[in-house]
């Protein structure tokens, strides 16, 4: 894990052990852990920390961990990664609709987590330190990127989204008319490649089309290029 900045994140687990073993595993690759085992105090907590990124069971006993990624995306614009012991299919495509990040299933070997973790950490920290002109931005139609502030707006209104999604759009928007690959998008995401299984890339697409105003089911913004991947209409 070289050339990770110091970064702070919040894991809520309720699991005492997990919870430890995680800790201590992030703090060997010096990332600072706030931990928390239930979803009573979490908002607080946001409301009073600056956090890098949140790792979020699934099921806690105090309430579900997937209403808490819904209610804490609209709060929350880093990344949130869920870890669950949901091995469902469609519980995944859930929670990547609900704006995790990221999907970890459980039993999962902690530096495994940390480095999912720390891979969306350097990918968030290399958009931030990327040198982008002020002036920097595309505007296609009604939609307008502003890259530097990290802004979408779309009809004149500000369109909020989380870091993946923003990069994710941004390498759209940068290739507008061209066709870019799930692995293209997969590797901007997660920064890993793309095992050609997958749908998170599709679920994020969906999500986009949904805040950006695009027909889902006959997009005239975001098209999907069959077999290929997906492009933005110039």
């Amino acid at each position: 894990m070289n050339n990770l900045p110091t970064a702070h994140i919040l894991l809520v687990e309720d699991d005492e052990v997990l919870a430890l073993l995680l800790e201590r595993t992030f703090k060997k690759s010096a990332i600072e852990v706030t931990c928390i085992g239930d979803v009573e105090g979490v908002e607080q907590l946001i409301a009073q920390n600056t956090f890098d990124a949140i790792l979020l069971d699934g099921n806690l006993p105090s309430g579900d961990g997937f209403e808490l990624c819904r209610n804490l995306r609209s709060k929350f614009l880093g990344p949130i990664i869920l870890l669950t012991g949901r091995d469902d299919d469609l519980d995944e495509l859930m929670g990547l609709q609900l704006g995790a990040d990221d999907y970890i299933r459980k039993p999962a070997e902690p530096r495994v987590v940390v480095a999912r973790v720390a891979a969306h950490l350097r990918r968030v920290a290399r958009l931030q330190n990327s040198s982008v002109s002020r002036d920097d931005e595309i505007a296609i139609g009604n939609l307008v990127v502003k890259f530097a502030r990290r802004e979408v707006h779309m009809h004149g209104k500000v369109v909020a989204l989380t870091d993946a999604e923003f990069d994710l759009l941004a390498t759209l928007v940068r290739h507008a008319g061209e066709v870019v690959s799930r692995d293209q998008l997969f590797q901007g995401a997660r920064g890993v490649e793309y095992d050609g299984l997958d749908r998170s890339i599709d679920m994020r697409i969906s999500r986009l089309r949904k805040l950006l105003g695009d027909n889902t089911d006959f997009p005239t913004l975001i098209k999907t290029v069959r077999g290929k991947g997906y492009l933005i209409a110039k």
